[in-house]
C-alpha cells in the first residue's frame, strides 16, 4: 500500500533560560528559549522531526500556525513529498488564503519552514544519510529544481545557479573528506550574553580561547559605558589576535548604530550584527559605509530570500547569516546560499537557541561541499547549552563542528525532555517561578 503522511503533531516546548540570563541581549533581556516542535508521522511508522525556534511567550501562536498548515500535508504520499520537497514548500507557502497572513514572512512562513524541515529530515532518514550528505549528493540540476526562482531572477537565474553548482562538482569528494576529517569552523557566543557579570565574561572568554575558538561574539547595545568596559575586558582576556564580533540585536536606529560603533572602534570589532531593524535594507547599507572596515552581518530575522537578495544587491552586508527556522525551510535556505555564492559574500549561520546549531550545521556543510566550496571567513555560531536535550546533538571539538553521521537533520528531541519541558503542563513548569514571572512581566 502507498505510504502516506498520517499526522502532523506539534508541541509547545519551553526551557527556562531566563533564570540564569542565558541568551540575554539588548532586545531580549529575559528569553526563555523555546520551540514549536513538529513531528510528521507516516502510515508506515516513520517520522520526520522539525522545530521553529521561539523565545517564550507566543510559542502557542507558532504551534497554532503549524496546525493550520497541517491539513495541506496530511494524506500526502510519502514517496512524492520526499522526492520533491520543493513542490510541498511551494504549496505550503503559496496557499492562496493562508499566504495573506504573510506573505512569506512571520509566523505562517516559519510554520511552513518547520514542516518543510521535517520533510527533509524524513527524506534523509529514509535515505540513511545525514541531511548535509543527502543534499551534497544531489546533482546540480536536482538542487536547482528545489529552488523557487520567481522573485530572484533579477539577481540569480537558474542558469547562473547551475553554473555555480557545476563549478563546484570537481572538488566535492576532497571537500567532503576534509569536512569529515577536520570539521567545520565554529565561533562562540557563550561568553557574551548581556546578563553575565564581568567575572563570568572574562572567564568564559579565556576558556573559549583555550577551547580553540578564534572568533568570539559579545552582545552590546544596552549601555555604551558598559559596552566599553566589557569590550575592554574581553579584549584583554583574549589578546589582540582573536577576533571579537558584536551583536546589537536590532536595538539601534541608523545614526545611533554608527555613533555607537565608532565608540567601540578602538577594540577592533570584527563585525556588527543586526545594527538596526532587520527590515531596513538601506539602513544597513548606510551603516556599512560609515563603519567600514568593521563588517556588517545580518540575517537571523530576515524574512525570506527576497530580502537577502536586496541586502546583497544594495551592498548592505558583508556577512550573510542564515537561520534554519526563520525562512521557509531548507528549500529557501538553498536559494539564499546560492545568492550569497553568486555575490561572493561569506555565510556564517546564526545558531544557539533550541536546536538551531543542530539544524543549521547541515546547511553550512552542504554549502562547503557543493556550493561555495570554501570555509574561508566562514563559521557556524555555537552556544553551549540545551544540546543535551537532542537525540543527535552537535559535537564541537577545538572550535570546529564535527560532521553529523546519523541519518536526518538532527532536530529530534529526547522523549524525556519533551515531557519535562512541555508548556504549560510539563514538570519543569508545574511550579510557578514567581521571581522570574515578576522579572519578565
Amino acid at each position: 500500500m502507498t505510504e502516506l503522511i498520517s499526522s502532523v503533531a506539534t508541541f509547545d516546548v519551553r526551557f527556562p533560560t531566563s533564570r540564569h540570563r542565558d541568551g540575554s541581549d539588548a532586545m531580549n533581556p529575559f528569553p526563555d528559549y523555546s520551540a514549536a516542535y513538529v513531528v510528521l508521522r507516516t502510515t508506515g511508522g516513520a517520522e520526520g522531526h522539525g522545530l521553529i525556534f521561539t523565545v517564550g511567550r507566543g510559542t502557542e501562536v507558532q504551534v497554532a500556525a503549524v496546525r493550520t498548515l497541517a491539513d495541506l500535508i496530511v494524506g500526502a504520499s510519502v514517496d512524492e513529498i520526499v522526492a520533491d520537497p520543493g513542490a510541498l514548500a511551494r504549496r505550503l507557502i503559496g496557499d492562496s488564503q493562508i499566504r495573506w497572513l504573510g506573505p512569506e514572512k512571520g509566523v505562517v512562513h516559519m510554520a511552513a519552514g518547520g514542516i518543510v524541515n521535517a520533510v527533509w529530515d524524513l527524506a534523509a532518514r529514509r535515505a540513511g544519510k545525514p541531511l548535509w550528505k543527502l543534499l551534497a549528493d544531489l546533482t546540480p540540476e536536482q538542487v536547482v529544481a528545489q529552488v523557487d526562482f520567481r522573485y530572484l531572477r533579477d539577481a540569480l537565474t537558474e542558469e547562473e545557479a547551475l553554473a555555480l553548482l557545476r563549478a563546484a562538482v570537481p572538488g566535492r569528494a576532497e571537500r567532503e573528506r576534509l569536512l569529515r576529517a577536520e570539521g567545520y569552523p565554529a565561533y562562540t557566543t557563550t561568553p557574551g550574553w548581556l546578563g553575565y557579570d564581568d567575572d563570568k565574561l572574562t572567564r568564559l572568554c579565556q576558556e573559549a580561547v583555550e577551547d580553540g575558538y578564534d572568533l568570539i561574539k559579545l552582545k552590546v547595545g544596552a549601555d555604551l559605558d558598559d559596552d566599553v568596559r566589557r569590550m575592554a575586558l574581553a579584549r584583554k582576556a583574549v589578546g589582540p589576535e582573536v577576533r571579537l564580533a558584536v551583536d546589537a540585536n536590532q536595538i539601534w536606529g541608523v545614526p545611533e548604530a554608527i555613533g555607537w560603533m565608532n565608540a567601540l572602534r578602538g577594540f577592533d570589532p570584527y563585525w556588527i550584527e543586526e545594527p538596526t531593524s532587520p527590515d531596513d535594507i538601506l539602513g544597513h547599507a548606510a551603516v556599512r559605509r560609515a563603519v567600514a572596515p568593521i563588517k556588517v552581518a545580518t540575517g537571523e530575522h530576515v524574512h525570506n530570500a527576497v530580502m537577502f537578495k536586496q541586502l546583497l544587491q544594495a551592498g548592505a552586508v558583508d556577512v550573510v547569516q542564515i537561520d534554519a527556522c526563520r525562512v521557509g525551510g531548507v528549500n529557501e535556505n538553498l536559494a539564499i546560499l546560492l545568492l550569497a555564492a553568486k555575490h561572493g559574500v561569506p555565510v556564517c549561520p546564526h545558531a544557539g537557541g533550541v536546536g538551531l546549531c543542530e539544524l543549521v550545521q547541515h546547511l553550512a556543510m552542504f554549502d562547503f561541499v557543493a556550493v561555495s566550496g570554501s570555509w574561508e571567513d566562514r563559521a557556524i555560531e555555537y552556544v553551549d547549552h540545551l544540546h543535551e536535550h537532542f537525540v543527535d546533538p552537535v559535537r564541537v571539538e577545538r572550535g570546529r563542528y564535527r560532521a553529523p553521521t546519523a541519518p536526518g537533520m538532527s532536530g529530534q528531541l529526547l522523549a524525556d525532555s519533551l515531557d519535562a519541558y512541555r508548556f504549560p503542563d510539563g514538570p519543569e513548569w508545574a511550579v510557578a517561578d514567581d521571581a522570574v514571572a515578576a522579572a519578565t512581566a
